[in-house]
This record gives structure tokens, sequence and C-alpha cells, in this order.
């Protein structure tokens, strides 16, 4: 049980962690400061000479010698909601994919569940403006994604992002939304509600603290953690110039799978798809040929998920489950509920007590790890 002693500490080290974030500078000399020191509360105690040797720059340093109370306060404030986190470079729930990407958040503010992150996840991006052709198109592939047990990731945007989220919602899928704000504003103002209903199904992510209004800067910069985030990116109509082709490049450039959605030679927002798949990107027609395109990815996120717990499951019974997220009694009650018989999904939620969608995404989890084998819609241990 944590001692008064333990609280101060923590209390200090979000305090710090804050402190660098609204700072700002660069990401990477914030991250080897971190990594230099071994915490946030002792890189701050380090002093200017320690900030500039890591690169820091002397305006970032300035505001890191005088952090804004009032910016820190509102940032500590949000964090008391029991749904509201901050995770951190050095903190083990920091997300693998994210990790290992080219320029990496010092921090991530999430309004949900962490968890979500780690769960193997499809980007779906497009125009903000679609045709209906082209939003159907987006529903019914996110709704068919969602119901393997995949994760939907999008920017929460007008057009193809919103009506990828509702897919996965509508389903009772996990979806999360990477955002160009304050993890506390929604923009558009008019998708409160669909953000509100994100974070309780999923997750609402976002590098800015707390209170940061939209500036354009900071809506391509958040492609690069969806993109990162995800196993693979999916276009759905978007123009030659476009949002949706900066978050298919950063897709490429940090090793994941691109795919688009190719649409009429006369619809001018199928010029940009049309253009990705010319230049190697994956021609979808159906969530299978996405499927099969992340599954190597898939693997390697099961092997980082699989460190993170270091519990293998023995084959005894009642022993802990590693799972596509940090532990949880779902996933002990999920492998207690399987045989060496094959068992069907009605059979598996009448012994857990869980959802469709949530024993999916536990089964590819599993699935991934090689503990568990599928056929004919039925499941064993392996």
């Amino acid at each position: 049980m944590p001692t008064p002693a333990d609280d101060d500490r923590r209390r200090a080290e979000v305090d710090a962690l804050l402190a660098l974030v609204m700072a700002g500078g660069p990401a990477r000399a914030a991250r080897d400061l971190l990594d230099r020191f071994g915490n946030a509360a002792d890189a701050l105690a380090a002093g200017p000479t320690a900030w500039a040797a890591t690169g820091l720059g002397p305006r970032p340093a300035n505001a890191l010698a005088a952090p804004g109370p009032e910016r820190v306060e509102q940032a500590r404030r949000w964090l008391e909601h029991p749904r509201h986190h901050l995770i951190g470079w050095q903190d083990a729930d920091y997300p693998p994919l994210l990790r290992s990407s080219p320029n990496p958040p010092l921090a991530l503010f999430v309004d949900g569940d962490p968890a979500c992150l780690w769960q193997p996840a499809i980007a779906i991006v497009g125009s903000r403006n679609p045709s209906a052709g082209g939003r159907d198109n987006a529903y019914d592939l996110a709704r068919a994604l969602s119901a393997t047990g995949l994760c939907i990731g999008s920017g929460l945007a007008a057009g193809i992002d919103a009506a990828a989220h509702r897919a996965a919602l509508d389903g009772g899928g996990a979806t999360f939304a990477v955002i160009g704000t304050g993890p506390d504003l929604a923009y558009p103002r008019r998708h409160a509600l669909l953000q509100e209903q994100v974070a309780a199904s999923g997750a609402v992510v976002s590098e800015y603290p707390p209170g940061t209004p939209p500036r354009n800067g900071q809506f391509p910069a958040r492609n690069r953690l969806l993109a990162a985030l995800s196993l693979g990116t999916v276009v759905i109509e978007a123009a030659e110039r476009s949002g949706a082709l900066i978050t298919a490049r950063l897709a490429a450039e940090a090793g994941r799978e691109v795919f688009a959605v190719p649409g009429s030679i006369r619809n001018p927002m199928a010029r940009g798809c049309h253009r990705l798949i010319r230049d190697g990107a994956t021609l979808v027609t159906q969530a299978a040929d996405i499927l099969e395109g992340v599954a190597n990815l898939a693997g390697e996120l099961a092997g980082a998920l699989q460190n993170r717990l270091s519990t293998p499951i023995p084959d005894a019974p009642g022993a802990p489950c590693p799972a596509f997220a940090p532990p949880d009694p779902d996933y002990q009650r999920l492998w207690n509920a399987l045989g060496h018989d094959p068992t069907g999904m009605d059979s598996l939620i009448r012994r857990t007590g869980l959802t469709a969608s949530r024993l999916s995404s536990m089964l590819l989890a599993m699935e991934l790890e090689g503990k568990v084998s599928s056929a004919y819609g039925c499941y064993t241990r392996t």
C-alpha cells in the first residue's frame, strides 16, 4: 500500500514531467535528459548545465527554470479525474509501437484506457468532406476490422475519421483518437459528444497538455502519432494534397503498412488514393486485404507485450495470462474458460460474462502469441 512519502514522490515526478512537457523544445533532448537521469524529478533538479548538455536549448531551458504555475495546475487538476492519465517516456506502459517510431513524444495525455494503445490497431483516415460512398466505405471497413478484434484509430476529424470512430463504437469495439489539441478540448466542437464516447470506450490521446487550443502545425504533428500507434494506415478518399497523405507518408517512414481504397477516376477525392497505389500502397477492397498485410507487425507487437508482462502462460489452469494490454482479471477468466477441446464464442461469452467484441480482441492477442488456436469459429489452448 502506498505510503504518504510514495504519494509525495509520485506528485513530484508528475509535476516535473509536466514542467518538461510544457517547456517545449526538441523532444529528443528531453527524452535524452530523462534517460540520463532516470526520472523527471532528477532531470528537473539537474539544472541548466545538464539541460544544455542534452541540447535542450536556451528558450526551453528558461521555461523549465520557471514553469508557468497556472498551466501546471490546470494539467494537475485534469489528471485528478480517474479516467485521465499521463504516460511519460520512461513509463512501462508507454506504447511500444510509438516508442520505436522516428520521433516519439516525451509524454502522452490519455483520456480513457491506456491499454487501448497496446492493442493491435488500424488507422483509417481520409477526406473531411467525403462523398456518400466514401463515408460508407470508411464505416463498413472499420466495422469489419473492428469485428475481428482490431482497434480502430483515427483523428476525430470530420468526414472519414468520424465515420471510422462511429463504426467501431456501433459495433461495440475499441477505438482511439489522436487529437491536435489538449485532451480536454474537442475540435471540431461539434464532435464533443463523439470525443466523449471514444474516451469512454477506448482512448483520446494527445501530446499537448490540457488547455492547448487548436493550431495549424499541431495537426500534421499529431498524424505521426496516429501512424506510429497503428499496424497500418488505410486512406479512403484523399485529394492529392491532404493531411491523409501526410499520415500515409509518416506511416511508411515508421515502417508501417499503407493501404488505399480506390475510387472513380472521375472523383477528384480519389486521386490521392490512386497516387498511393501507384507508389506502392496496397489496394484494399475488403478487410481481409488489410489483415494479411499487418500480420507480421502484429506478431512483433505481441512479442513486445509478452516482454512487458513477463509472465508466460503455463499449461496449468489458474496461471497468469499475458494479453494485448496491461494485465487484468478478464484474461485470466478467459484462460480458465478455454480448454483443449474446441469452444465456441457463445460458450466463452456464457462462461466469462464478457462481450463478443472484448473476447475477440483478447483471443486475437492470445492467438498471435501462440497460446490459442482457432478453427471454424472455435478456440482451443495450444
